[in-house]
């Protein structure tokens, strides 16, 4: 812990990369694993094809789980101790692989939302953009009040590409820190997972915080802080004096 914190404390430039594992502590289960989501949902309803085909169908479980669900959740101390990281100076980007929008509730400015967010809806067919609202999602699918179209959230499905400028930004993040540390991340989900690895390919010191090892652990991570999240940062806290 002492050593992980002098680096983080002599780094000129730190990227966080988050992943689901930060946010179980809020509540929000991984989607995969033994309590993972896909072993009680079959994840088809999130394939492009079948949102297309079905989209009420899909729509129902989507308000389920991303809205009903995870809408009560709040920010736990890990993500707090990132946002305090960041306006101290200690920490330039968060690049995450999470759409809940946790690390913004806490007061993170820099976040770069690689799978996207759940805050707003886009017309698959005109690319307006609405907020989430309780009423815009009172009758499923939720369509656009301009042409008619379905209303998707804006984070990906499977068979969608990465959206720019996070994606860019993330590896630009990643090539340019000194010290990147990785939160809750198992390094199973492409291409979210060949960021870490960029970094390390530029130099980067490795500080992993999980609370079992990953793919990451024995082939790139240089400092290795097994625990869950809160428990990690409440101690790192301690020592970058952020309490």
């Amino acid at each position: 812990m002492m050593e992980a914190a002098q680096l983080i404390l002599d780094a000129q430039r730190i990227t966080a990369f988050t992943g689901a594992g930060i946010s179980v502590e809020s509540g929000i289960p991984p989607f995969r694993g033994e309590n993972g989501l896909w072993n009680r949902y079959d994840p088809s309803f999130l394939e492009m094809g079948f949102f297309i085909d079905r989209p009420a169908e899909s729509w129902a479980l989507i308000k389920e789980i991303f809205y009903d669900y995870f809408g009560g959740v709040t920010p736990n101390f890990a993500h707090i101790t990132l946002a305090r990281m960041e306006a101290s100076g200690l920490l330039q980007t968060i690049v995450t692989q999470n759409i809940d929008n946790l690390h913004q509730q806490a007061g993170s400015r820099n976040v770069l939302e690689f799978h996207g967010h759940s805050r707003t809806l886009i017309c698959l067919d005109y690319g307006r953009i609405y907020p989430v609202s309780e009423t815009l999602l009172n009758v499923l699918p939720p369509r656009c009040e301009k042409c008619g179209g379905v209303l998707k959230p804006q984070f990906i499905f499977f068979g969608e590409g990465i959206p720019e400028p996070a994606n860019s930004l993330s590896f630009k993040a990643a090539w340019e820190a000194d010290v990147f540390i990785i939160v809750g991340s198992t390094g199973e989900i492409m291409p979210a997972s060949i960021i870490p690895y960029e970094a390390k390919e530029k130099g980067a010191e490795i500080i992993e915080i999980n609370p079992v090892p990953s793919k990451y652990t024995r082939t790139l991570t240089d400092i290795f802080l097994q625990g869950r999240a809160v428990e990690v940062f409440q101690s790192l806290a301690e020592y970058l004096k952020l309490n």
